[in-house]
């Protein structure tokens, strides 16, 4: 069933309740309650909304860009346990190459991912000798010993950018000195190569640790999005909590929004945020409108190859609406 015909569907299923006393669940609730607001403000059939770019170094980026993470097959996806092999199955080589070049026809020009990605990257191969345009940025992990393999392998790939991925920004940030040379050490060899080079991290102070020790990456990737969504943190929850099957809290990746926002607001560096929908808990005309009105220069965002012209059409919204802001374009 398309999306068009599920909302039709859902339109005439809600005649049809307030008639007929019926059992709805939580999800039908939340699908019934956006039908009608989401047909009102999404695109039409066929249209085409341009996305805005921005700059990160010379290369001209989308300010949507396509996450990696669903093209590899990881997913936060709270106590679910199927959802990893879901998307490894969903996505055959066919399907992410479907998926990226609606992406360029949406105007989304860059995508990330890790070129440790082996099938990944050899799709990626293909898409290009095929004609296929996207550009990627190169997300980076690895000990240190084995970065420079890293970074020659996305160099020779052809990475518009890279970025030292979230959980080793954390990480690193967190160990002090020790760490923060090995931040300085990845930040110095990618720009060597000519090519931008930023830091993510889930924790804020992984950006404030290397704005104080002076490091000079050339964009931030840091999570942002607000709690006011169904699964969101419980007041006792910690990522300490550990359930019985040795997962942690999988349902929050920004614990410091305001905070957040206040410190990117004096950083002239470009910053591109993620989890901006929390992992699916937050519909995307709200997501990117929060993202952009507080300071976001770029939303990385992963789709499905049946969500990028909705979310592209809401993203162009988001950032029209945003001229005001309190923190300037960046980038």
């Amino acid at each position: 069933m398309t999306t068009h015909s599920r909302r039709r569907f859902l339109k005439a299923s809600m005649a049809a309740t307030l008639a007929t006393p019926l059992v709805v669940s939580h999800e039908e609730r939340n699908l019934m309650a956006q039908a009608a607001p989401a047909a009102a403000s999404g695109p039409a059939p066929g249209s085409a909304v341009a996305m805005p770019c921005g700059t990160l170094g010379s290369a001209s980026v989308s300010r949507i860009i396509c996450g990696g993470n669903l093209i590899s097959g990881y997913a936060h996806s709270r106590d679910l346990v199927y959802v990893s092999k879901l998307l490894k199955a969903y996505f055959t080589e066919t399907k992410i190459m479907e998926t990226w070049a609606l992406c360029e026809q949406h105007g989304v020009n860059t995508m990330i991912f890790n070129p440790s990605d082996l099938r990944a990257l050899e799709i990626y191969k293909k898409y290009a000798a095929q004609g296929g345009k996207i550009q990627f940025i190169a997300q980076l992990d690895g000990k240190p010993e084995g970065m420079d393999r890293c970074i020659q392998q996305a160099v020779d790939a052809g990475a518009t950018a890279m970025l030292l991925v979230g959980n080793l920004g954390d990480k690193w940030s967190r160990e002090g000195e020790a760490g923060l040379a090995q931040i300085r050490d990845f930040v110095i060899k990618v720009q060597a190569n000519g090519i931008p080079c930023g830091v993510a991290g889930h924790e804020l102070r992984t950006a404030m640790a290397c704005e104080k020790a002076g490091i000079g990456p050339d964009f931030y990737m840091k999570t942002l999005h607000g709690s006011d969504y169904f699964s969101a943190r419980r007041p006792d929850q910690t990522k300490d909590v550990i359930d019985n099957y040795g997962r942690g809290g999988d349902n929050y990746w920004c614990k410091d929004c305001d905070e957040t926002i206040a410190f990117m607001k004096d950083i002239r560096k470009p910053w591109l945020a993620y989890k901006v929908l929390a992992a699916g808990g937050i519909p995307p005309q709200a997501g990117f409108k929060h993202a952009f009105e507080n300071g976001a220069d770029f939303c990385v965002v992963g789709m499905f190859d049946f969500q990028i012209a909705e979310d592209v059409a809401f993203a162009a919204k988001a950032i029209a609406a945003a001229k005001s802001r309190p923190r300037p374009w960046v980038a």
